[in-house]
C-alpha cells in the first residue's frame, strides 16, 4: 500500500469527510531536506469534517497529526494540512484555485 493509501484510509476512518485530497507534493522537494527517491516524503492534504466544527485550526492540526503519528516518525518528512468544517468557505475559492 503506498503511503498516500495509507494517509488516505486513516483519515477516511477517523474523520469521515466530505472532501480529501491527499497530494504527494515530494518531487518539488527533490534536493531538499527529507526527500529521498521515489517519493512519498513530502505531502498535502486538503480535508473538510464535520468533525472539525467548532475546532480552531491548532485543534485540527494536532487531530490530523496524531492520526498520523506513525507515518510521520517514519518515511513522512513533511505534511502541509489545510482543514475546514462544511460551514466555513474554501480560502482557495477566493484565489481562484478552488
Amino acid at each position: 500500500m503506498t503511503m498516500k493509501s495509507k494517509i488516505t484510509e486513516k483519515l477516511s476512518a477517523a474523520l469521515a469527510p466530505s472532501h480529501l485530497e491527499v497530494i504527494d507534493e515530494s518531487d518539488h522537494h527533490k534536493g531538499h531536506m527529507g526527500y529521498r527517491e521515489g517519493g512519498e516524503t513530502h505531502f498535502r492534504v486538503r480535508i473538510v469534517s464535520e468533525a472539525f466544527t467548532g475546532q480552531s485550526r491548532v485543534q485540527r492540526h494536532r487531530a490530523i497529526n496524531e492520526l498520523l503519528a506513525e507515518e510521520l516518525a517514519g518515511t513522512v518528512h513533511a505534511l502541509a494540512i489545510e482543514a475546514r468544517a462544511p460551514s466555513e468557505p474554501d480560502p482557495r475559492a477566493a484565489r481562484g484555485a478552488a
